[in-house]
């Protein structure tokens, strides 16, 4: 499949490729889930795991970033059925999601809970700020299904003066959560 194309901007910026690569791997995704994308902003994750399974539900609180993510799907090949719902979360959370992807940090604790109530079997959470990460650690750790935490450092090539040198992004916390989770080792 192509890289996902995001000709559409939300002016928030969607989940760097090298990120979401990470992301999707962690939920372990399986052709039969059905996966919630929540805070889908550019849909860039949408795509991506819409390209993997059979069904995704993108959850976006703000009409005109729902808006980027249809967008963005029509500007992509994917097979999975994909519903779009505008809704702050964990309202418009369906009750049968196999795996859930965190991309915002707005009332993560509220929409944890649903995972647990619902039996969601996989949960990752990308985080960009230390105070947050470490906020959302303990939520995950308090509903006792912390996996694990990753933290991603990205940095990307340039040519400077003949040779090439690196541009780094900021660092981003991959807090992964498992229904069955044992905890940190």
């Amino acid at each position: 499949m192509p890289q996902v194309a995001l000709p559409h901007d939300a002016k928030a910026g969607p989940t760097k490729p090298e990120v979401r690569a990470v992301s999707l791997e962690k939920l372990d995704l399986r052709q039969s889930d059905h996966v919630v994308d929540v805070g889908s902003c550019t849909g860039s994750v949408t795509i991506e795991a819409a390209r993997r399974v059979e069904r995704v539900t993108a959850v976006e609180r703000k009409p005109e970033r729902l808006e980027v993510t249809e967008k963005n799907l029509a500007a992509n090949e994917y097979d999975a059925a994909v519903t779009l719902q505008e809704a702050e979360a964990p309202e418009g959370l369906p009750a049968d999601a196999d795996a859930l992807f965190v991309g915002g940090s707005r009332n993560f604790e509220a929409v944890l809970d649903h995972a647990v109530e619902t039996d969601v079997d996989r949960i990752v959470m990308n985080v960009a700020r230390l105070e947050v990460a470490g906020r959302a650690v303990e939520a995950f750790r308090e509903r006792g299904i912390l996996e694990e935490v990753v933290q991603l450092q990205v940095s990307h090539g340039y040519e400077l003066v003949g040779a090439t040198s690196f541009d780094s992004q900021n660092p981003v916390y991959v807090i992964v959560g498992r229904r069955d989770a044992e905890g940190l080792a």
